[in-house]
Order: C-alpha cells, then sequence, then structure tokens
C-alpha cells in the first residue's frame, strides 16, 4: 500500500532558490514535452511519453545545459506527467466526459518536481530520511517540521511551494496491514450545505462553512490587491497575503473532514453514501459557492481510502434513489422542494428531510450490501475443483501488481 505524508519544509536560503530552480526546469521539460506531444500529433505520429524522454536526454546537453543544475529526476518525471494528462483526456473522452486537454503551465501556479527513489534492491537512493531531516539529490539534508508518520520504503519525494513556504509529500510503500473486517454496524450519511453530513443514529456534524466565514477578508484583500501597481513589491506581498488566507481557509475544511471520515471509517463497518453529482449541483448559481465550501468531493475521496484501512466497506447509492422523497416509514415517496425541512407521511412520520434520508441511504446500502453477498456466495459454490496439477501449473501466474 502506498501511503503519502506532506510535511512542510524549513529549508535554508540556498536550498530555497535550488527548490524554485528544480521547479523552473520541471515546468520547461513538462511544457517543451506538450508542445512537441501536440507537433508530432499533428503530423501524424503517435507520440509516448518514454520516447519524449528518451529525446530530451538527447539534447538536453547541448540545448538545455541548465537543467544539469538540478535533479535528473525533475525533467524526467515532469514528461511521465504529461503521458500520464494525455491518458486522463482520452479515458474522459471515451467516457464522454468534459475532455480537459492538458494545458502549459505558469510560472508561480502549483511550482513543484518530482524525485523518484530507484528500484527496491538498490545500494543507494535518491530520497532518505531520517528523524526529522529528508535528503534530496542535488541538494543535500533538509529539515522538516515533522517526523514521517509511515514505516516502510520511500518511493518519492515531492517538493511543493505552498502560500506559506515549501513542503515535501513523501510516498512511502508499507505492509499491507489491514484491520481485520469487524461487525461494528452500519450507517447512512446524508450530506448537506446547512448541516454538512446527518448520520442515521441521529448524530449531526455541522457545516463549519469556512469560505462563508473568511468571505468579508476575502473581498478586503481581494481589492487592495487590484489597487496595487503590477510588478510592485507591495503586489506581491498583497498577492502573498491573499494566498496564505485562501490556503488557511481550505485547510480548516480538510481538517474537518478529516475528523469527520475518520470518525465514520473507524466506527462502523457498512457506510451507505450517496453517489452525488457534484460538477452538476455547482451549476446551481444559488448554491454553488455552499456546495464548494461543503467539499463533498474530498468527502468521498477520503472516506474511500480511508474504509479500506479500517475494514470497512463504503456501499455508494445511486444518485437518482430519492432518499429524501420516500418515507422512511412506510415507503411512499413524496413530491417535496428543498424549501421543505421536515417530512409529513400520512403514515404518521414526522421527520427532518436528512434524518430521514439518511435512514433511507442505510436501508438501501444494507440491502446492496446483502445482494452482493449472495451474488459472491453464488459465484463461489459454481466454481469447479481444480486438480492439484492445475494448482501447480498456474502458481507462477497468479502474480499481483499494486
Amino acid at each position: 500500500m502506498i501511503r503519502v505524508h506532506r510535511i512542510r519544509l524549513d529549508p535554508t536560503a540556498t536550498q530555497g532558490v535550488y527548490f524554485a530552480r528544480a521547479c523552473g526546469v520541471s515546468r520547461f521539460a513538462y511544457n517543451w514535452a506538450l508542445a512537441e506531444w501536440k507537433r508530432q500529433y499533428e503530423a501524424g505520429g503517435k507520440p509516448d511519453e518514454a520516447a519524449l524522454r528518451k529525446q530530451l536526454n538527447a539534447i538536453k546537453a547541448a540545448e538545455f545545459p541548465w537543467m544539469a543544475e538540478v535533479t535528473k529526476c525533475a525533467p524526467q518525471t515532469a514528461i511521465k506527467n504529461v503521458g500520464l494528462a494525455f491518458e486522463h483526456f482520452f479515458r474522459r473522452v471515451k467516457l464522454g466526459q468534459k475532455p480537459g486537454y492538458p494545458r502549459f503551465k505558469r510560472k508561480g501556479i502549483r511550482d513543484s518536481f518530482r524525485a523518484d527513489n530507484g528500484p527496491a534492491d538498490a545500494t543507494s537512493h535518491a530520497v532518505e530520511v531520517t528523524g526529522k531531516v529528508v535528503k534530496l539529490p542535488r541538494c543535500g539534508v533538509v529539515r522538516m517540521r515533522e517526523a514521517l508518520r509511515f514505516a516502510g520504503r520511500v518511493k518519492s519525494a515531492t517538493v511543493s511551494r505552498m502560500a506559506d513556504g515549501w513542503y515535501v509529500a513523501l510516498a512511502v510503500e508499507t505492509e499491507d496491514r489491514l484491520t481485520a473486517k469487524q461487525d461494528r454496524g452500519a450507517v447512512g450519511v446524508d450530506l448537506g450545505v446547512t448541516t454538512l453530513a446527518t448520520f442515521s443514529d441521529g448524530t449531526t456534524e455541522p457545516a463549519l462553512k469556512p469560505h462563508r466565514a473568511g468571505h468579508k477578508r476575502i473581498v478586503r484583500l481581494s481589492q487592495s490587491l487590484a489597487r496595487k501597481k503590477k510588478g510592485s513589491a507591495n503586489r506581491a506581498k498583497a498577492k502573498a497575503k491573499l494566498a496564505r488566507l485562501h490556503l488557511r481557509i481550505a485547510n480548516v475544511r480538510k481538517d474537518a473532514l478529516h475528523k469527520l471520515t475518520t470518525t465514520l471509517a473507524t466506527n462502523y463497518s457498512t457506510i451507505g453514501i450517496e453517489d452525488l453529482n457534484v460538477s452538476g449541483m455547482l451549476r446551481n448559481g444559488s448554491l454553488a459557492r455552499s456546495i464548494a465550501d461543503a467539499g463533498f468531493s474530498e468527502f468521498r475521496r477520503q472516506l474511500e481510502y480511508k474504509a479500506v484501512m479500517t475494514g470497512a466497506q463504503v456501499i455508494v447509492i445511486d444518485r437518482f434513489y430519492p432518499s429524501s422523497k420516500t418515507c422512511s416509514g412506510c415507503g411512499t415517496i413524496h413530491e417535496i422542494t428543498l424549501r421543505d425541512r421536515v417530512l409529513s407521511c400520512g403514515c404518521g412520520l414526522k421527520m427532518n428531510r436528512d434524518l430521514n434520508a439518511a435512514i433511507n441511504i442505510r436501508r438501501q446500502a444494507l440491502a446492496l450490501q446483502s445482494v452482493e453477498r449472495k451474488a459472491l456466495a453464488g459465484a463461489s459454490a459454481s466454481v469447479k475443483p481444480v486438480s492439484v496439477k492445475q494448482k501447480k501449473r498456474d502458481v507462477h501466474r497468479n502474480v499481483q501488481t499494486a
């Protein structure tokens, strides 16, 4: 299992200059590879990132000698990212989604570079972590604000510049010590903008709305930035101040989601959630800011990877299932609007719509889980016994890759 820990760095002035230079090399290599990819494709060729890496290696000594000032990993991993960007582009095209053609990178926007370690059996590694220091290629030992949390082999280090300084994201290959599956009960979770999460057992998690809380200050700093002369030192200071505020808002949101998803993944074995169409919901002009502030997509991302580690199962309910409109007592479907906060049914049920939806999500998740288990049981029962000789023949074919 690959786990990533992002840690703030305390680089020296010289190391900060090196980081900026390495980010520049990475950005240049990415833009060069993207332009070359487009040129070859328009000429009728079939470009690929491996060929582009070889092409750059053949010409960089003569045409780009300044690349030798930083680690060779910076341009190589940048070209690999171009290949990944096109993989995602073609995947979205096949699925009929908005493709999002890869774009050129600008200086000062998400500056980063990555250094990869060699194979596991290599005698030396480009990236090494000891206590609160990390050794990076061509840079030396850099101090970190905290020690690495995970034990295992460090596969790569991605150094990036945020609004408040430099960070390193360490990817660590750890042992697959997953928590044994236990029956900790089931829960349905309904997400919303007024109340972030409502559990089927009645527990609620209020929405922090960090962007709304800091909106006035964002407006004030944005106006101050607009009044500054372009290219001036004061404009750079105002821009950095606004960026730090945006980073703080994002961190407050992420921290709240981490606490919520950790609670769910550790306290329940079956978690039902809805397959929300977040991109479609963001088209609602009156609710777009509140929906973006809640972080629904980040909630699902965190919950799914944490559930794997705790042995829980996340069951995603179809987005068209009328969880809010269906009475959790008798199953009658009602026509209600977003203004209706209470569901009143002829059967006598009168309940908050979010709690009613969470109960329905839990019930639907358990039903889907039961169907899945029966299907798996039927499939295992229909498997024909394999002879000992056949098993020996298949041993060398069952090679799994992470």
